[in-house]
């Protein structure tokens, strides 16, 4: 029988309602939360750890470096098959993509979490533990990256969003759709992995803005990312990845600073091209030396950025981010 090892790591998995405050809280160990998997230990050895039982909006870069510090270790014992990680779903997507860029192994690791807290009906933390714990587990998965897991659905931590604030299949992969499915226990995957670099840190270098570009909007943002020793700016651009005019004397200074500038698109499908010539488009910033992350959500580019600029292998930019 195979061995996986459960990292508990708070959300809303671990949470229930407190009658005081009419409101979720965290309140259930990993112990009890596994007791509610019917039949789990007919699948898998499970090994639980505590890690955390924070709410996804406190977990912090630091957090995210020690949960891939931690889970490197797991995976490399050798009687450890796959991980499985409990994850509050908020920023959930930005942990598995941290872990993804950072471990670099052909067993499975799957991140996962639920919707509902224990209070309410419908909780989803049973069922999306219990089909994760069947990926962990499968030959199938091996090979594929950081997945993660929910209502039955296998997505990519490179290409999963949150999509709803509420909904049981609030994580969804735009333009693809998910990698597979977990049918009666059974892993399914629907179409091949894209492969990624792992990068090696030894610590986390500073931090990296992120900025949502708007109708009308100038280089006040930017400018106070500049003035705060930021090490990196992210912009979610207009479409196709395109900034008012007014944004550019802020890029053109960043630039110039050599503080690396990515571009995405705000738009929740499609991807990002050099594709208009005037003043603040794609062409216009390609020139001048902007980095375009094709198809990736602001969140994810600065996650990456971060892990990049913390390598210890010093790359040069062009090789972590693909010219479009």
């Amino acid at each position: 029988m195979k061995k996986v090892a459960l990292v508990f790591n708070g959300g809303t998995i671990s949470m229930k309602i407190d009658e005081k405050i009419n409101a979720a809280v965290p309140g259930l160990s990993g112990e009890e939360i596994l007791s509610m998997v019917t039949g789990a230990d007919e699948f898998a050895d499970i090994e639980s750890y505590s890690f955390s039982e924070k709410p996804s909006p406190h977990i912090s870069i630091e957090d995210m470096f020690r949960l891939s510090n931690f889970i490197n270790e797991l995976v490399n014992r050798e009687d450890i098959d796959g991980v499985v990680l409990t994850h509050g779903t908020d920023t959930l997507e930005e942990t598995a993509y941290f872990l993804d860029l950072t471990i670099n192994t052909e067993k499975v690791i799957v991140v996962t979490g639920a919707m509902r807290s224990s209070s309410e009906l419908g909780y989803d933390g049973p069922f999306n533990l219990a089909t994760s714990i069947c990926t962990a587990i499968s030959e199938e998965a091996k090979g594929r990256g950081v997945l993660v897991c929910f209502n039955g659905e296998l997505h990519c931590a490179s290409e999963v969003t949150k999509a709803n604030s509420m909904a049981l299949n609030a994580f969804r992969t735009p333009n693809f759709g998910p990698i597979g499915i977990v049918d009666n226990n059974q892993v399914v995957f629907h179409r091949k992995t894209r492969k990624h670099k792992t990068y090696k840190l030894d610590k986390i270098i500073g931090d990296v803005a992120l900025i949502k570009c708007v109708s009308g909007m100038n280089s006040d943002f930017v400018e106070f990312a500049i003035d705060k020793g930021y090490k990196g700016i992210v912009i979610e651009a207009l479409g196709r990845g395109n900034v008012p005019p007014l944004m550019l004397p802020g890029i053109k200074k960043a630039l110039k600073k050599e503080i690396p500038v990515i571009v995405v698109s705000r738009c929740f499908e499609g991807r990002v091209r050099e594709a208009y010539g005037y003043e603040g488009g794609g062409k216009m910033l390609k020139d001048l030396g902007v980095f375009f992350e094709e198809d990736m959500p602001g969140q994810k580019a600065r996650i990456k950025l971060l892990v990049v600029l913390s390598s210890k292998e010093n790359l040069n930019l062009n090789e972590a981010f693909n010219e479009v």
